[in-house]
């Protein structure tokens, strides 16, 4: 159930970025038939979409899509990422790394605990990953990885994030974090938000949008206050 809510608040999110597009049309694309989409990530023309039954590529802008599981050992997959030519997956039982366009993917799990992966964000040669005690930082391409947190993240449950410029922000059961220095300290920045379960965030040049149990709420200062959208 969680996992549905998180996926009807990204919808939502992206709703509200494209609501100001005139004629506005979507149209569905062919596939992927591998479950319900959690996440996409884009790589030039590759798409990417992770579902609860695997990975999925296209290469011609969603007209056809092809699994891309090889060396997966678990096949739900909670967030994708990019970072120059790797991708990285998250999935129930850990993260994997693919460097040849998805062809093959291996596990990565040096300083990673067993389960429990949320959300993967990166900023530029550092991968964040959100899991449920925390967020966990590599800064070589997943070869290690050290805890980011302090006392206010240790025992929450890190469902999204979300990266402008130097500013990290995390959305847990418990509201919206924020870091400023790399994931060294984090603050919460919760003013004004109503629903303090954070189940999606996204950024939109200085605009950052959280998806909640009780609607999308934006803030346009990193954080320092929010104000809830009307998704009607």
């Amino acid at each position: 159930m969680k996992n549905d809510y998180r996926f009807f608040a990204v919808i939502s999110v992206f709703l509200i970025l494209f609501s100001n597009s005139l004629q506005a049309q979507w149209q569905q694309t062919n596939g992927p038939y591998g479950g319900n989409v959690y996440c996409i990530a884009i790589d030039g023309t590759n798409i990417f979409a992770g579902t609860n039954g695997g990975i999925f590529l296209s290469t011609n802008n969603g007209s056809s899509w092809s699994a891309v599981n090889n060396g997966l050992t678990n096949n739900n997959i909670r967030a994708l990422a990019v970072n120059g030519s790797s991708i990285f997956a998250a999935t129930d039982c850990g993260i994997f790394l693919s460097t040849d366009v998805g062809a093959s993917w291996s596990l990565i799990k040096n300083g990673l605990p067993s389960t429990g992966f949320n959300s993967i964000a990166v900023n530029g040669s550092d991968i964040f990953v959100g899991t449920y005690g925390g967020v966990y930082l590599s800064t070589n391409k997943g070869s290690t990885w050290t805890m980011a947190n302090n006392d206010f993240l240790t025992y929450v449950d890190v469902n999204s994030l979300a990266i402008s410029d130097t500013n990290i922000f995390a959305g847990t059961d418990e509201g919206v974090f924020l870091s400023t220095n790399n994931g060294a300290k984090w603050n919460s920045v919760n003013n004004g938000l109503s629903s303090t379960f954070i189940n999606s965030l996204a950024v939109s040049d200085t605009n950052i949008f959280a998806g909640t149990y009780g609607g999308v709420y934006l803030s346009s200062n990193n954080g320092k206050s929010w104000k809830a959208l009307d998704t009607g």
